[in-house]
């Protein structure tokens, strides 16, 4: 397959995309709103394991000495996924049983156990999610546990005379931080000659990235994050997906999502700039958006993101 360049679009309302350490949404030093490429990649790894397909790179736990559940290392994953140990195994072995995994085949890997040291450059790579809506607002939510908490920020007993005895009485509050609404833009790249090289290593058997592996790709760029429910994720879905394939190996594009215009009044997704770029460099090019919330703005062919009929 040749390469192919997209966006995936991502609508988040009174939900938290992709938080930082402080569970406000992520922000750039000048305060613009984004989502890592890491919020994206994981619902992806979940709908895929949901499926049956062996994913590497995801948090399992794994119990431990006192009774305590601590999160695995890689290369008890790698172990837990293949009953085999990564140190005791031949490089161009483990280099193929990498290559197994859905996540390691599209987005790569760095495996640097014991006994290894593999470093592979994955076909799909993401930009970083930029919030392309002009009024966002964050959102803070007090939430009050059924439970108490016997202590303070610092550690120590919080006590409080009471008819029972020194002890806190009262439930712990918390918060719940979401966006009123925003709209996150994707851009990808798909460059399959990035594993050109482990053809002649690993022999015929590796076909590199195969148009198999790009329509499983496709299949959960489309709905992961509508399909992926938590309940800050909640009120995020999949809104805008466009899919371009190279009409021949001379085709180097840039991040298509900063020619897309979004006008934040009319819901309008304006595909006109992008259009005079790629203009003659494209064998095909597919747009899936919601046509319920938003009006698209291109001659292009054009799809339904929920049933992905034709329009």
């Amino acid at each position: 397959m040749t390469r192919v360049y997209g966006v995936i679009g991502i609508k988040a309302k009174m939900a938290n995309w992709n938080a930082d350490f402080t569970g406000r949404p992520k922000t750039t030093s000048n305060g613009d709103i984004f989502g890592s490429d890491k919020a994206l990649k994981y619902p992806m790894k979940r709908m895929w394991e949901n499926e049956g397909k062996k994913v590497l790179y995801i948090k399992r736990l794994i119990e431990k000495a006192e009774n305590k559940m601590v999160p695995m290392t890689l290369a008890e994953r790698y172990t837990n996924l293949t009953n085999k140990e990564a140190k005791n195994t031949k490089t161009s072995e483990a280099l193929k049983t990498l290559f197994s995994f859905i996540d390691v085949k599209n987005f790569g890997a760095t495996f640097a156990e014991e006994g290894q040291n593999i470093s592979i450059t994955g076909a799909v790579q993401f930009g970083q999610g930029f919030n392309k809506f002009d009024d966002t607002n964050i959102e803070v939510q007090d939430i009050l546990s059924p439970f108490r908490n016997p202590k303070d920020k610092t550690g120590k007993e919080f006590l409080i005379e009471g008819a029972e005895g020194k002890e806190r009485n009262q439930s712990t509050l918390g918060t719940k931080i979401t966006v009123d609404e925003a709209h996150y833009f994707y851009g990808f790249s798909i460059n399959p000659k990035n594993y050109d090289e482990y053809k002649t290593l690993l022999g015929s058997e590796f076909q590199g990235y195969t148009e198999e592996d790009y329509a499983e790709f496709k299949k959960v760029a489309l709905v992961s994050a509508t399909a992926y429910s938590t309940n800050s994720k909640f009120g995020c879905e999949n809104e805008f997906a466009l899919f371009l394939t190279c009409k021949d190996e001379e085709c180097y594009l840039p991040d298509l999502s900063d020619y897309i215009t979004f006008d934040s009044q009319k819901r309008e997704i304006d595909l006109s700039d992008l259009e005079k770029l790629i203009e003659g460099k494209y064998a095909s090019v597919e747009v899936y958006f919601n046509p319920f919330k938003l009006s698209l703005k291109t001659s292009l062919s054009r799809f339904n993101i929920f049933t992905q009929e034709k329009l």
